[in-house]
């Protein structure tokens, strides 16, 4: 286990550090707060808090389950949050999504912060907040607030950078023809964006709970706030949606686009095919051990056959190159 940060607060002002190898202070003061942030702790190094704190089984049970996806449930005086966070993985030749896990325990007095995976600390929240204590003092709600707007705008970072590549991506295939490799990572970009809706949709509606319900560990000033983080999961995942149309019409189009291609190629073929069909025939009649053929004694006879064919064939590419087959 790794902690980042386990601190005492008192009207958001940093008051200690914690050492989570002695029993936790005791919360007398209503304006105490305690913030434990830890990075992929395990069972046994859990229990511990979850003792001195009171948190439930199933919640811990499940902040040790780095799959779920988003959600928030209240368990008595105590609420349970998990939220996915993502990461763009661009150390080989394929831009990838990475997703983390973060599940936070919330009461009256603490919030405990739990990371699997995520490569986002959260403290440049902590830095942020414990630098404006008139925010801090807000209490474990606006803490819990401020940790969930900044994963969310993990998300619009990342929607930003796919929307480069893949505006990149549409460029490129109305300019010239997609190879390989932009074909497998165009369809890997829809599959990316795919599995993020499938993060976005219950991310709004943890923000939707947060705002709605009437949940006693979330006082309902905050409500503002959890609001106007519902907005931006909500434009996060629009942005998402036209991302994905944008990629499913590059594909339609690089398809016409090929289609058209070998149209065109089919054509020419045709075209070159009807042209060397007729000196193809007439040097097929000559090639023949006939004693009797036209013009065979002449003496002109063999410039006079050959005229005709480079004639015909000049004939017959100035007629297909007119109805650009050619």
């Amino acid at each position: 286990m790794t902690v980042i940060a386990a601190r005492l607060y008192r009207d958001g002002e940093r008051v200690r550090d914690i050492d989570l190898s002695q029993p936790l202070p005791p919360l007398d003061d209503p304006a105490d707060l305690l913030w434990i942030g830890l990075h992929e702790p395990s069972e046994a190094e859990l229990m511990p808090i979850q003792s001195q704190l009171g948190l439930h089984p199933l919640a811990v049970e499940d902040a040790l389950d780095r799959r779920h996806l988003p959600k928030i449930e209240p368990y008595g005086e105590h609420l349970f949050a998990v939220a996915r966070t993502v990461h763009l993985d661009e150390s080989d030749s394929n831009t990838a999504i990475t997703y983390g896990n973060t599940a936070i325990f919330m009461g009256r007095q603490f919030i405990v912060t739990v990371r699997h995976g995520s490569l986002r600390d959260h403290s440049p929240v902590r830095h942020k907040l414990e630098a404006t204590p008139r925010l801090l003092k807000r209490g474990a709600d606006f803490v819990l607030h401020a940790i969930l707007d900044f994963i969310v705008d993990g998300y619009l970072e990342v929607i930003d950078a796919l929307e480069d590549k893949v505006l990149g991506i549409e460029d490129r295939a109305l300019d010239a023809f997609l190879n390989k490799q932009e074909t497998a990572q165009l369809f890997s970009l829809r599959r990316d964006l795919f599995r993020l809706q499938r993060v976005l949709s219950p991310m709004q509606d943890v923000a939707n709970r947060c705002m709605h319900l009437e949940l006693p560990q979330i006082d309902a000033d905050i409500h503002p706030y959890f609001r106007d983080l519902h907005d931006h999961v909500r434009r996060a995942d629009y942005r998402v949606a036209g991302l994905r149309d944008t990629l499913t019409s590059v594909i339609e189009t690089s398809g016409l686009l090929e289609q058209q291609r070998q149209g065109v190629i089919t054509r020419q073929l045709a075209a070159w095919a009807a042209i060397l069909a007729v000196p193809t025939a007439i040097a097929g009649i000559y090639g023949m051990n006939f004693k009797y053929m036209p013009e065979l004694e002449w003496r002109h006879g063999y410039f006079l056959v050959v005229g005709a064919m480079v004639t015909i064939c000049i004939g017959l590419y100035l007629r297909f190159k007119w109805a650009k087959w050619l």
